[in-house]
Formats: C-alpha cells, sequence, structure tokens
C-alpha cells in the first residue's frame, strides 16, 4: 500500500469527535493570538468612569487604550472633562475629540488612569518609561481614585529589574548622574532615537537607575529627590488606589 493511499485511508478512519476537537483548538488559539492585554485591562478600566467626573488621562502603551476607550464613550454621550499626562496622549485626545482641561484650572479629578513599568504586591510602581513620570505625578497628586492599567509581565514581588527614571535638568546633568551612581545604582542618560539625548516635554532630560531590587521605594524617592538637580524621579509609592491587569489568555486580576 503506497503512502498516499494510507493517508487517505487514516483521514476515513478518523472519528468525526476529533475534526470537531481539532477546529475547537485552532478556535482557540486564534482567539488567544487575537487577545491585547494592555487593550484587555485599559477598556476595563474606562468602565470607572462616570458622567461628570474630571480625569487624569495616562501616557504609555496600555494607557493608549483606556483613552482610546474613553473617546468612544464620549461619542456615545459621556460627558466629562479630561487632563492628559503629556504632549502625546493630549494630541490623541483631541484626534479623539475628548474634552480637555488645561491644568492650572484644576484643583482635583475624581479619577486618572495610567499605566506603570512596573508594580509590586504593594501596589508601588516605577513609570516613567515613556518620559511622562514629572506630569504624571503632579497628575497623581490631584487625583482621588489612581488607577494603574498594566499586563502581566509588569507585575513584580520586588521592584528594581527596570530602571528609575529621573528627570533632571539639562544644567550640569553630569553632576547630577555622579551624585545619582552613589545611591549604588548604574546610571545611563536616555538617548532619542537620533542618537541624542532624549529631552521631556519639560525640557529636561532622563537618566535610568538600575538599582537591582528596592526594599524601600518610598526612602529611596525621598532620597533622590534630595540632589539639587533631581526635578523628579519614576518611583510612585503608595498613591495607587486600584491595578487592573490582564494576561495573555485576557483574564483580568484586580487587587
Amino acid at each position: 500500500m503506497t503512502f498516499e493511499k494510507r493517508k487517505i485511508i487514516n483521514k476515513r478512519e478518523r472519528p468525526p469527535i476529533w475534526d470537531k476537537y481539532v477546529f475547537l483548538q485552532d478556535v482557540q488559539n486564534t482567539i488567544h493570538k487575537m487577545i491585547n492585554p494592555k487593550q484587555v485591562a485599559g477598556e476595563k478600566a474606562a468602565e470607572y468612569i462616570k458622567s461628570g467626573m474630571l480625569v487624569g488621562l495616562g501616557t504609555g502603551s496600555t494607557a493608549y487604550w483606556a483613552t482610546k476607550k474613553i473617546g468612544e464613550l464620549v461619542r456615545l454621550g459621556l460627558k466629562i472633562h479630561c487632563v492628559p499626562t503629556s504632549e502625546s496622549t493630549e494630541e490623541f485626545a483631541r484626534e479623539l475629540e475628548i474634552p480637555l482641561l488645561d491644568i492650572a484650572d484644576v484643583e482635583q479629578l475624581d479619577i486618572t488612569i495610567d499605566g506603570a513599568d512596573e508594580v509590586d504586591r504593594n501596589k508601588d510602581l516605577i513609570k516613567g518609561g515613556g518620559g511622562a513620570l514629572l506630569r504624571e505625578k503632579i497628575i497623581a497628586s490631584i487625583t482621588k481614585y489612581y488607577i494603574i492599567v498594566v499586563d502581566a509581565s509588569k507585575r513584580v514581588e520586588i521592584l528594581g529589574k527596570f530602571p528609575v527614571p529621573v528627570e533632571v535638568t539639562p544644567f550640569a546633568f553630569q553632576i547630577t548622574e555622579r551624585q545619582l551612581s552613589q545611591f549604588g545604582c548604574t546610571t545611563k542618560l536616555r538617548s532619542a532615537s537620533n542618537a541624542k539625548p532624549y529631552v521631556t516635554d519639560n525640557g529636561n532630560l532622563i537618566i535610568d537607575c538600575s538599582f537591582g531590587k528596592i526594599d524601600r521605594p518610598d526612602l529611596l524617592a525621598t532620597n533622590l529627590n534630595q540632589l539639587p538637580g533631581v526635578v523628579e524621579n519614576g518611583l510612585f509609592p503608595k498613591q495607587t488606589d486600584l491595578v487592573i491587569c490582564a494576561d495573555e489568555q485576557g483574564k483580568i486580576s484586580i487587587f
């Protein structure tokens, strides 16, 4: 018996239930490939927004999906006003025709949805991978309910695998970098895509500081900000009210 004939017979002998099983597996695998955990988390967070609220719009690849969903809700009649945490988010919000307010005209925000580069079991954060850490921290400081959206890869037991971004003045940044290294970290001046130093929306530079495990993010954040050339750092201890995390299967964890 030839191989081709044997192949045909085997196919005929295969029970119908097997074909159904294979089909369902293929469908399931396709669905899993289509799931974007960042989108799942971001859209879930948008459910917490109600008409009449003042909302902070975060920056980054996960906060993007929250802002996009908010734009859809606004088109459907949601009445809110928002404050963006970066120029890029402001531009995106305007494209979506989300009503915006100047931060100078706002005393308090009802809710802010933002992302994070790391979040630990205490809901402490490292932020600033997108370069917006100063504005993000200012917005967080006037927010009543601060929601962080992440995919599962951002959850850690202890902060520190991701470098802590530190925004510094361009003036004498070399001195500031040397002073930062005295805290026991490895420092690196962040570069833009053109190989020149990355410049924030505020006209400052960013030095990424690798500390390893950070046992006391609150203490480290305070110490970093004591340096005269430091504008702000990317540690956000004890500021988060809620974390929404989604995994590759679309399962959501809220804590």
